[in-house]
């Protein structure tokens, strides 16, 4: 098995079968889509700055990106709404959302890396029954750390883009977690159409009446 030599990052976990990583950005803000993302990358794929992208710098993610989407046999990402993170919650909406990317991929998957401990199989389209999940997968495989890569960065373009809309909440910086100058801006402010209305912060459930 081919191993990354710095951070020992493996390229599969089934040689034989073409193998898809999956990982999500965003369960944890106030704001914003959940955004998903599958990737099949060569077997023998190495980039010395790969790793867990909460572990990597916004710069070196964005230079990542670019190589992964030009060098990945297969990549696809997924947002998931602020409405249906309302009506399903955020664990079945970003479950949903690696399904859908997982939809997307072409060459089919044959197995799926799923980063964390939860996820659920296929029940209408079947596309793929065979899967595991890794706990912290995005610090031990190459495949899941790339999708980590893919989901974050398309997400903090996002977040970006909607903190020239609504400035004063500071996502250009908080990318819509829970940070005392974004519950602040809330209390100020109100809610946007942004805002997830499914759970909050206790410092925040009077601003709910």
């Amino acid at each position: 098995m081919v191993m990354s030599k710095e951070i020992s990052l493996k390229n599969y976990l089934n040689e034989k079968l073409i193998e898809a990583g999956c990982d999500e950005a965003g369960r944890g803000p106030l704001a914003g889509p959940v955004f998903a993302a599958a990737v099949i990358l060569p077997k023998d794929f190495y980039h010395p700055l790969l790793n867990d992208s909460k572990q990597m710098t916004a710069k070196n993610r964005d230079l990542l990106r670019e190589v992964i989407e030009k060098e990945a046999i297969s990549w696809a990402v997924e947002e998931v709404s602020v409405e249906e993170i309302d009506n399903i919650n955020i664990l079945n909406a970003s479950i949903a959302g690696m399904q859908r990317s997982v939809l997307k991929l072409n060459p089919k998957p044959e197995f799926l890396l799923i980063d964390g401990n939860r996820f659920k199989a296929f029940d209408i389209y079947k596309p793929v029954t065979n899967y595991k999940t890794v706990v912290k997968g995005d610090s031990i495989f190459a495949s899941i750390a790339a999708a980590s890569v893919l989901a974050k960065t398309h997400r903090d373009e996002l977040m970006m883009k909607l903190s020239k809309e609504f400035p004063e909440y500071g996502w250009d910086r908080n990318m819509g977690y829970p940070t005392k100058e974004h519950i602040e801006a809330i209390k100020k402010y109100g809610y946007t159409p942004w805002h997830r209305m499914s759970f909050h912060p206790k410092e925040l459930e009077p601003t709910l009446f």
